[in-house]
């Protein structure tokens, strides 16, 4: 799938991240997309060539979703895309004070043509086609497969791999998320396929399989806002090659390898996986199945 969807307060945010210093870097072995080599010179701290001197516009979506951000409000630091916005932008040299945020919709964002922003972030998917229109940085979120289901369901409180064994599960064909089923989950009963998203959620719905497994993303917008009492069991393993989210530039933009810089860091360092944490696997309601 190429995503579209979609806490801790900026002074919270450090406190949380206070604690990376003592965390093992991040198991997030993707490439970067873009080069990361970005001199001391260039990415003078608080000083790039931004499109108002001294400050740092940073673009998203109105409505902006919740895991990725919360309450609406990109500029509170809250959900996970906000906070390592902010991260980035400290990484940059802009504190939060020199950070403005402003609304760009998702396709004027990957369209060809000046930004109105020095960088966006809203579960943009690194994809080839859009390379052809924007930059993107090293990717700053690997999508993880996630298994749902609804309320009463008999793997509703499943905790493991092993509950959901004899489950009857679901997934669209030709995706990882089917792959993580059959070299994940390994269920006793044959997975069910189908033609799209659409169909697996009727599927769900009718009772003919007991969850499905998809992108993340999609999990928290199946559950949130196309089904009754959907529930998000939990996050598998990494399986396959990932889809990746990274932040969209200019095409062309001096900034580009310097946040790609940024990102590495907060890659390397672990807060990347402090924050997925926090936002995405306990706050936002998708615990991690061992």
């Amino acid at each position: 799938m190429v995503s579209r969807f979609t806490l801790l307060t900026t002074g919270g945010a450090a406190l949380v991240l206070a604690a990376v210093a003592g965390c093992a870097p991040a198991d997030e072995n993707a490439s970067p997309t873009t080069s990361a080599s970005a001199s001391t010179d260039v990415c003078a701290a608080g000083a790039l060539p931004t499109r108002t001197a001294g400050k740092l516009t940073i673009g998203t979506d109105n409505p902006a979703y919740e895991p990725w951000f919360s309450g609406n409000d990109p500029k509170n630091g809250k959900g996970f895309e906000s906070a390592v916005a902010y991260q980035i932008a400290q990484r940059l040299g802009y504190s939060p004070d020199n950070v403005i945020w402003t609304s760009v919709t998702f396709n004027n964002a990957i369209a060809p043509g000046p930004k109105t922003f020095d960088f966006d972030i809203n579960q943009f998917s690194i994809t080839p086609e859009r390379r052809n229109a924007v930059d993107f940085s090293s990717p700053y979120y690997l999508v993880r497969q996630t298994v749902i289901t609804t309320k009463g369901s008999k793997i509703a409180g499943a905790k493991s791999l092993a509950d959901l064994k004899s489950a009857k599960l679901g997934a669209q064909v030709g995706t990882t998320s089917y792959q993580a089923v059959t070299d994940l989950i390994k269920p006793s009963t044959q997975p069910s396929v189908f033609n799209s998203n659409d169909d697996a959620k009727a599927a769900l719905v009718n009772g003919t399989v007991d969850g499905l497994v998809v992108d993340l993303p999609t999990a928290f917008y199946m559950t949130g806002a196309e089904l009754d009492n959907g529930v998000i069991v939990g996050q598998l393993p990494q399986v396959g090659t990932p889809e990746q989210f990274g932040v969209v530039l200019d095409k062309g933009s001096a900034l580009t390898p310097c946040v790609s810089s940024a990102v590495d860091q907060l890659r390397q360092d672990g807060t990347l996986t402090v924050l997925e944490k926090t936002w995405l696997a306990e706050t936002g309601g998708a615990p991690e199945l061992s």
